[in-house]
C-alpha cells in the first residue's frame, strides 16, 4: 500500500473535554494475549465532513499519551455555517490503558458533549475494571442509566476504530463489543478482500474498506483505512440507508 512519514510536530492537545473527566484509581491489569500488537503513536488528523455531496463542516481526530500510561482518543465535530445550528457540533473522549502486547484497549473512563441550537448535553462514564462494571452520569436517558457488565475486550466507539485500523486484514471478519454512553451491542466487521485506491487531500492510499452492519438498529458503519496511517482515511456513517455523516481524511500528522 501506499505509505505517507508522518510529520513530527508539537502540538498542543486539541480538546479540553477530558478535563470533565475524573481520572480513576489504577485498576487490575489488563488481561494478556498471546501475540504482540504494532504500538501506539500520538497522531492528530484532520477531516472534513460530508453529507452526501454537502460539506458539514470539520473533524479532528488524536491520539494523545497521558500520565500513567494511558492514553486519550478524542474526536470533534464543528459544523459551518446554518450546519453549526443544526447540530453538527459534537465532541467525545476516551481515556484507556494499552496491555502489554498491544492487542487490548481497555477504557476507562468516557464523555460526550454534543450542542444542537441552544442546547447542550454531557455524558460521562466510568468504566470501573475492578468491579467489572461501567456506569454513565449526566445527561443520559432512563433506559441508559443503569449499570452495564463489563466483559474482557469491550471498547468505546472511538476504541473499536483504533482497533480495526489495528486488526484489519484482506477478507479478515471483526468482532467487537461496543459499550459506550450506556449502550452494549455487538459490532461485527467484514474487511474487504481487495484494495481501493482512495484520494485525501493531497495524498493518495491503497485502502481496505472495512464494513459494519447494525441490522436491528438501522445503523451501519464504513471504514477505509491504509497500511502505516494511523487514522481511518475515510469514516462514513448511515442510518435506514441514508448518509449521516461522511468523514474524509485532509492530513495527519505525529505528534509528540
Amino acid at each position: 500500500m501506499t505509505r505517507i512519514r508522518p510529520i513530527t510536530v508539537f502540538a498542543a492537545l486539541i480538546v479540553p473535554l477530558s478535563s470533565a473527566i475524573a481520572q480513576p484509581a489504577t485498576p487490575a491489569a489488563a488481561p494478556a494475549a498471546s501475540e504482540a500488537q504494532a504500538p501506539l503513536e500520538p497522531f492528530v488528523a484532520q477531516y472534513k465532513v460530508y453529507k452526501g455531496t454537502r460539506e458539514l463542516g470539520d473533524a479532528t481526530l488524536q491520539l494523545v499519551r497521558q500520565p500513567g500510561d494511558r492514553w486519550r482518543v478524542d474526536l470533534l465535530m464543528r459544523g459551518a455555517g446554518v450546519f453549526r445550528i443544526a447540530g453538527v457540533h459534537a465532541d467525545q473522549s476516551t481515556v484507556f490503558d494499552v496491555s502489554a502486547t498491544g492487542k487490548t484497549y481497555r477504557p476507562l473512563t468516557q464523555a460526550t458533549v454534543r450542542r444542537l441550537a441552544f442546547t447542550r448535553r454531557q455524558t460521562i462514564g466510568l468504566y470501573d475494571w475492578n468491579s467489572r462494571s461501567a456506569h454513565w452520569t449526566g445527561d443520559v436517558k432512563a433506559s441508559r442509566s443503569r449499570p452495564v457488565a463489563l466483559q474482557p475486550g469491550d471498547m468505546s466507539g472511538l476504541l473499536i476504530n483504533l482497533a480495526v485500523i489495528r486488526d484489519a486484514a484482506p477478507g479478515k471478519a471483526l468482532h467487537y463489543r461496543f459499550v459506550d454512553d450506556g449502550r452494549v451491542r455487538d459490532h461485527q466487521y467484514q474487511v474487504a478482500g481487495d484494495v481501493e485506491s482512495m484520494g485525501a487531500g493531497d495524498m493518495r492510499f491503497d485502502t481496505l474498506r472495512v464494513g459494519r452492519t447494525g441490522h436491528a438498529h438501522g445503523d451501519e458503519t464504513l471504514l477505509w483505512v491504509a497500511d502505516g496511517v494511523p487514522t481511518p482515511v475515510r469514516i462514513l456513517q448511515r442510518e435506514n440507508g441514508q448518509d449521516t455523516y461522511d468523514l474524509r481524511l485532509v492530513e495527519y500528522k505525529g505528534i509528540q
